[in-house]
């Protein structure tokens, strides 16, 4: 709602200023929002960091520090220590959890008896959870069974999964939902599954809320689906199949007997929507009976060591096992073990340090470095829509357009609905006078989301390649109402406005965007080109040099930085920057023909021709520089050749003011230069 004020009282409050900013990580990062869009860069890099230190995987901190070009190697936030805070968190998660007990005076519809993972048998367990799931009716049936003992905590809903790092963001550990617990008094009564020891053992998820059956209607359909006791295996398990397949009976549990059965969710095709029971290597089923339909098993407790897939931390567990190397702890709904949990999070944490330092080095403009990072990655990571449009955002930095449209290309096909660098590509395409492609990625982004900036960024992009300006700039504008803080939408503003001959307009534009994002180099770019226009080159200087400690790799801020000192008459200092510029991207023309400029005006008329010669190559259909050629030949009196050159610059259809200057050229041929410089 942009009230940045009442945001911060609300995490700082005045009355409290020693107070710790609620909800740990997430309150620094809003804090760190809040300080970097009221320009309080220190504090907001502090609260960032702290965000980070906090939690370790809370990537977007990492990227407003790699925008305000404070963010240190990836390594320093994503490092081994980071991954040993998040096994410590996880940790203490666990203990939280399992220190939660439950009063005889709530469970006394639950258990006789207070019981933890350990002392139910993995099928019981499984029995159980299926049953729970089965039998009770919503969330609000289960929180009329059970209610928590700490302080009146709302129930958690019945199916939501809790977030891994979910105590950072409430303060408090989620009340436990009995999902695993017996409804009535334990038994060892279930369905046979395998005389084999198992890995696995499957049990359905009822998600929709199932009526109770009551104990006369439950015993008819037990008697029908178990009263061929004597029947062979395979042909009982083929009944039990195509009879749930017709009736999808529910069984619950009645009278302490739990009946359930893998099999009652139907074919084998149902086996991908069923949770899970993992047994450890080395356990095993002591016996299996059956008795009159009804399976009876008994387990070998000292074996009782269960991982169980479910939805929520189980706080019954034993708190001494987390002392154990094989520890069980519980983690986001599940038992994991501590070295699972390190392992874990040292690969999470390994990816995203290659994705945090490409990104950092793309922020600071340093895209080839960014370039061979990203190569790092592994093929199914590198294809995804947003390392592609990063990719494709490097290679825009270093002007090669054609591969950048081609990796944005790639990255819309991979996420078709994502705006991730969509205004970027849109730019690539104007480059490119790509008008078809432009004008349908205008339409697509607009179908897709009309009320993103992007969108109308594409827009404005598309009318400005076709030279309707004032159309290019309402899209514009409508793109900064979407979003005032984007800051690339100012800028473009500002370049409509420049085109528009609107410069006072037009420095308000490249203003706002600088006062949204100092490091926004396009801004202080244009501003630089701005001023150039008017002859104003200190201001013009000024602005480049700006740009250019941003960006210290572009070879198009270096051409025009070197334009505007020699315009200051400081030749040396621009022939450096020129070299620097052609250093930086050899392919790019506009830094040789500005040295062959500056080498004319300082009469090294040998050095500029082959310097003219080179830039042929590259730009052989570029008017200026045969225009520039002929204006060497005639001050060296080789008016033939003049003529020659001049001739071909009008034939490669140059500007109507180019061709009013070569015409004038052409005109005084035979005039000395002297005498047309007093004229």
């Amino acid at each position: 709602m942009n009230l940045l004020n009442e945001a911060e009282t609300a995490l700082c409050p005045a009355n409290e200023p020693n107070a710790e900013v609620p909800n740990n990580a997430a309150g620094h990062y809003l804090l760190g929002l809040i300080h970097s869009y009221t320009d309080r860069r220190k504090s907001a890099i502090h609260n960032f960091k702290q965000a980070l230190a906090i939690d370790p995987l809370l990537w977007a901190a990492y990227e407003e520090l790699c925008v305000l070009g404070a963010a240190e190697e990836a390594t320093a936030f994503f490092g081994d220590s980071a991954a040993l805070c998040i096994q410590k968190q996880n940790i203490n998660h666990a203990s939280a959890s399992q220190n939660m007990h439950i009063s005889n005076e709530d469970c006394s519809l639950l258990s006789t008896r207070n019981f933890g993972s350990e002392d139910l048998s993995p099928r019981q367990l499984k029995r159980t959870q299926g049953d729970n799931l089965k039998g009770i009716p919503g969330a609000a049936t289960l929180g009329a069974v059970y209610q928590p003992t700490n302080g009146g905590l709302p129930n958690l809903p019945l199916y939501n999964t809790p977030s891994t790092m979910a105590t950072q963001f409430s303060g408090v550990v989620p009340p436990p939902l009995c999902r695993n617990a017996q409804l009535n008094a334990p038994n060892t009564s279930m369905l046979i599954t395998d005389n084999s020891p198992k890995s696995i053992v499957n049990s359905n998820i009822q998600a929709p809320r199932r009526k109770f059956v009551d104990e006369g209607k439950l015993r008819k359909i037990s008697g029908r689906l178990f009263s061929d006791s004597g029947a062979r295996r395979s042909t009982r398990i083929a009944a039990e199949a195509g009879a749930n397949s017709n009736a999808n009976a529910t069984l619950v549990a009645a009278n302490g007997i739990s009946n359930s059965s893998k099999y009652l969710g139907g074919s084998k095709l149902s086996s991908m929507a069923l949770r899970s029971v993992t047994i450890r290597k080395g356990q095993s089923w002591s016996n299996e009976n059956w008795d009159e339909g009804i399976h009876n098993e008994t387990f070998d407790d000292s074996h009782a060591n269960v991982t169980i897939t479910n939805y929520t931390s189980s706080p019954f567990g034993d708190a001494r096992s987390l002392e154990t190397e094989g520890a069980s702890m519980p983690v986001s709904g599940a038992i994991m073990s501590a070295s699972r949990v390190l392992s874990g999070a040292s690969e999470i944490l390994g990816l995203l340090r290659i994705l945090g330092d490409g990104y950092r080095l793309s922020c600071l403009y340093r895209c080839q470095d960014a370039l061979d990072i990203y190569m790092k990655l592994p093929h199914k990571h590198y294809n995804t829509g947003w390392v592609l449009s990063q990719v494709g955002k490097a290679y825009f930095e270093l002007v090669d357009y054609l591969e950048s449209a081609s990796f944005f290309s790639l990255a819309r096909q991979a996420s078709p609905y994502s705006l991730e660098g969509s205004d970027i590509y849109s730019t690539v395409l104007y480059h490119l006078k790509e008008d078809m492609k432009l004008s349908y990625l205008a339409q697509e982004l607009i179908s897709t989301d009309r009320l993103a900036p992007q969108s109308w960024c594409a827009m404005g992009n598309c009318y400005s390649l076709q030279k309707d300006h004032e159309t290019a700039l309402k899209s514009f504008q409508r793109a900064v109402q979407l979003n005032s803080r984007f800051a690339y939408a100012h800028t473009l503003c500002g370049h409509e406005y420049v085109a528009l001959e609107d410069f006072e307009n037009g420095i308000k534009s490249y203003l706002s965007a600088l006062r949204i994002d100092a490091r926004h180099y396009n801004s202080w770019y244009g501003l630089g080109m701005l001023y150039l226009r008017q002859e104003k080159f200190e201001f013009s200087e000024l602005h480049f040099r700006m740009a250019f400690q941003i960006s210290p790799h572009s070879s198009v801020i270096m051409s025009y930085l070197g334009t505007a000192l020699h315009a200051l008459k400081k030749n040396e200092e621009a022939l450096e920057m020129m070299e620097r510029a052609i250093l930086a991207d050899k392919k790019n023309p506009l830094p040789l023909y500005q040295k062959a400029n500056i080498l004319v005006s300082l009469e090294s008329f040998d050095e500029a021709l082959e310097v003219l010669e080179e830039l042929k190559e590259y730009a052989p259909r570029e008017s200026s520089v045969y225009a520039l050629m002929g204006k060497i030949y005639k001050r060296r009196n080789m008016h033939d050749k003049a003529m020659l050159h001049f001739g071909l610059a009008l034939d490669l259809k140059p500007s109507a003011t180019d061709v009013a200057t070569i015409k004038t050229a052409i005109e005084k041929l035979h005039v000395p230069d002297e005498i047309e410089d007093t004229l």
